[in-house]
């Protein structure tokens, strides 16, 4: 229900005096003056709007009727309506003879701005309810009764497959007012991307945007161009830098909670693997987003106790670092031994000596995947 509140009254009295010369006073649906030019008068009830309210017409007090009111002065007050009731009433002061052509154009341009005012109302009501339909959907927020008509109020289609992607902004060095202000940037950027498309603040740094699939399908150079395009560009508004992480694509009612948890793995695990990279897709880290979830209890214990044995002789972290690199390059010799700089024999003698000391056999793929999800789990630690 729309409320006539003292700013907006304010706003209606000093546009009205800027041409007219007399008093100009708007009170509320229980007839108090909330703003006035004569600012002695805010606060005190109105005889006269009391009459517009009781009767929901125009009245005018003359000098006669004036004198049988208490604390009324001439003029004429007229209802102000909106959302088809009289949500108040503004009042000149003056012979009503003399301001009836002012008055009516007073009252035509202050409800013009309750209109306004009513309008921004109502868009930032459905902002905050679209918010926390996003949260609801992506499990972030618990679910509420109707969220289906809910979503039909919104003209939200909720059975539109939609892609989960987190926008962080990872600038260090913005305060919390400063980060409000460029979400609010970005929010706006985003909106006007695609049709359809949802957006909500899961955090200071933190957005949630479900991207319908249908606008994805439709890109021609497919989605991580989408997103490589969307990343300059938010960077470019933001001001500062910004990371873009893709979750999955999962069917079912909790389809798009596990898209967002998928996200927000993605981005952990792309800190790790891909510190550099400003655009993570989880298609392209499933594995190391899949192990991520093993950190805890006697089987992380077990899958870590290889590298705990091979760290009792390995001080400087060569074998370690040479695994790994092993690891990242897909297990090939070559260009393992060019990004280590060492010769291949060197990298073949540093693998044999890793077998010696974990007890694998780096020939066995099993062998391989235990030292594999070892580093993995030992990396998400000690994030």
């Amino acid at each position: 229900m729309f409320l006539l509140d003292a700013s907006l009254a304010q706003s209606i009295v000093d546009r009205a005096m800027q041409i007219l010369r007399t008093n100009v006073n708007v009170m509320d649906e229980r007839g108090l003056i909330i703003a006035s030019g004569d600012r002695t008068r805010i606060g005190t009830r109105h005889d006269g709007a009391l009459l517009v309210l009781a009767q929901a017409r125009t009245i005018e007090i003359d000098e006669a009727m004036a004198s049988r009111l208490q604390d009324a002065r001439a003029g004429i007050n007229l209802p102000l309506r909106a959302e088809g009731r009289v949500v108040g009433v503004v009042g000149l002061s003056g012979d009503p003879a003399a301001m009836r052509e002012h008055a009516e154009l007073v009252r035509m341009a202050a409800e013009t701005m309750l209109e306004q005012a009513q309008w921004l109302q109502t868009l930032a009501r459905d902002e905050r309810l679209r918010d926390e339909l996003v949260l609801q959907l992506i499990g972030v927020a618990p679910a509420a009764a109707g969220l289906e008509a809910w979503a039909h109020q919104l003209r939200i289609d909720l059975a539109q497959p939609r892609a989960a992607i987190l926008v962080e902004l990872a600038d260090e060095v913005l305060d919390a007012d400063g980060l409000l202000a460029c979400q609010q940037r970005l929010r706006r950027v985003l909106a006007s991307a695609v049709p359809g498309l949802l957006c909500a603040a899961v955090s200071l740094r933190e957005l949630a945007v479900l991207w319908p699939q249908a606008d994805v399908d439709r890109q021609p150079d497919g989605l991580r161009a989408l997103l490589d395009k969307l990343q300059l560009r938010l960077v470019d508004v933001a001001g500062g830098p910004v990371r873009l992480a893709l979750g999955g694509h999962f069917g079912g009612s909790e389809g798009l909670a596990r898209a967002w948890q998928s996200a927000r793995a993605t981005l952990q695990a792309g800190r790790r693997h891909r510190p550099q990279d400003v655009v993570l897709c989880y298609d392209e880290l499933t594995l190391p987003v899949l192990l991520s979830g093993l950190g805890e209890g006697w089987r992380a214990e077990e899958l870590q106790r290889p590298l705990r044995r091979l760290a009792e002789h390995d001080r400087e972290g060569q074998l370690r670092r040479t695994l790994a690199t092993w690891f990242a390059h897909d297990m090939k010799a070559v260009p393992s031994a060019a990004a280590l700089h060492v010769h291949r024999n060197t990298l073949d003698y540093r693998l044999r000596k890793v077998g010696e000391l974990t007890g694998l056999d780096l020939s066995r793929l099993g062998d391989c995947l235990l030292l594999f999800i070892g580093l993995e789990l030992d990396r998400s630690l000690s994030l």
